[in-house]
Parts: structure tokens; C-alpha cells; sequence
């Protein structure tokens, strides 16, 4: 299983970033994928998860209405949109997959990419 993130970067408060999560090694369609983000000196924490393809869909509080998550399974490929970016969005963000249904949990993730940093300021 290979997880790699993409699209991070600088981006000011109120601005949009695109990051990419591309898998391989394993069937995509059918697994949970969740992104997750880490703050220096904080806990990761679960920001959007989508379940085998779309069939369920969730959002953290602090995100939700801002940032979309969606998948494209011929490309083998998960999506997070973000818009109205502010400073506290800022963190290392992850991609991670479970064959088992996971939502925002991060302990029921068992395959981790190596994260892409966003940076609000």
C-alpha cells in the first residue's frame, strides 16, 4: 500500500489549495480514505474521511462548508479541497486508507502517506 500527498503549500487567510492523495498497491475503491492534519506541538486529527468511493461522506466541525472531500476511483485518487483557509488550518496534512470502514477515527487507519505541509499566512 502507497499513499502519496501532493498540493500543499503557501497560501494566504482566505485563499484555496488543491491537495492530491495518490494510491497504489491496493484496491482504492472499496477502502476507507481519510485526511488528517497535524499542527506542531498538536494531535493529528481527523479532517475529512470518504468511505469506498463516496458512500459516506464526513466532515470535522472546524471544516465543514469549507473544505470537500471527493474521490476518483479510475485515477485512483482522493481530494481535498480547501477554501476560505485561515492561520489555524495550518498543519501537515496526511492521507491515510483502512480496508475496514473508518471515518474520522485516526487509530482505525493503518496506511499513512508521508503528508504535504499547508501553510496559512
Amino acid at each position: 500500500v502507497q499513499l502519496v500527498e501532493s498540493g500543499g503549500g503557501l497560501v494566504q487567510p482566505g485563499g484555496s489549495l488543491t491537495l492530491s492523495c495518490t494510491a497504489s498497491g491496493f484496491p482504492f475503491s472499496t477502502y476507507s480514505i481519510g485526511w488528517f492534519r497535524q499542527a506542531p506541538g498538536k494531535e493529528r486529527e481527523g479532517v475529512a474521511s470518504i468511505l469506498r468511493g463516496g458512500g459516506r461522506i464526513q466532515y470535522a466541525a472546524s471544516v465543514a462548508g469549507r473544505f470537500t472531500i471527493s474521490q476518483d476511483n479510475a485515477k485512483n485518487a482522493v481530494y481535498l479541497q480547501m477554501n476560505s483557509l485561515k492561520p489555524e488550518d495550518t498543519a501537515m496534512y496526511y492521507c491515510a486508507a483502512s480496508s475496514v470502514i473508518c471515518d474520522l477515527a485516526r487509530t482505525c487507519y493503518n496506511n499513512w502517506g508521508q503528508g504535504t505541509q499547508v501553510t496559512v499566512s
